[in-house]
């Protein structure tokens, strides 16, 4: 016989994170030595973009890509893309509230990873540091849901959230 709490555990919202892991990153520093002669005056610009996809009932992938693009005197100093991903189990929550955990909540988890992954690559390349600002992923998420409600019926465009470093979703 099974108790109420033991049928109430059953179907109460699970949330788990079975894996984190760097699924692709690109580095490249084209203008290298000469970048580090000049004087340094960088300009930074960054693209956020999630994705997921599920990988059987209640599992899902859920990768967060950025790449930041800098320049300094209107020259390309580097370019780096990390496509940081995460699997996540995600059960019994309504399909409004997995969308929402999926296209804020989870990329906020990985958000941190990327970030340390851009900082080493970029020092291990010989530039300063690139810290990246804290991202409020609940506020792309609805501006996100703000412009799909604004499409027309045969726009196709990819599901995904998108901003880039004036902090505008496209």
């Amino acid at each position: 016989m099974t108790t109420n709490s033991e049928a109430t555990n059953t179907t109460a919202p699970q949330f788990e994170i079975q894996r984190i892991f760097v699924k692709d990153i690109s580095y490249e520093a084209p203008n290298t030595p000469h970048t580090f002669v000049e004087e340094w005056k960088p300009e930074v610009q960054l693209n956020l973009e999630t994705k997921s996809n599920r990988i059987q009932d209640n599992v899902h992938e859920v990768v967060l890509s950025v790449t930041a693009t800098v320049t300094s005197n209107k020259k390309s100093a580097f370019l780096i893309e990390v496509h940081q991903a995460g699997i996540f189990v995600i059960s019994h929550v309504p399909n409004e509230q997995l969308r929402q955990m999926l296209g804020s909540f989870c990329p906020t988890i990985l958000f941190p990873y990327v970030r340390e992954v851009i900082s080493d690559i970029i020092v291990r390349g010989g530039f300063p540091q690139l810290l990246l600002a804290p991202v409020n992923f609940d506020a792309l998420y609805a501006q996100h849901l703000q412009d799909q409600s604004q499409k027309t019926p045969d726009d196709t465009s990819a599901e995904g959230t998108t901003t880039t470093g004036d902090g505008h979703l496209h």
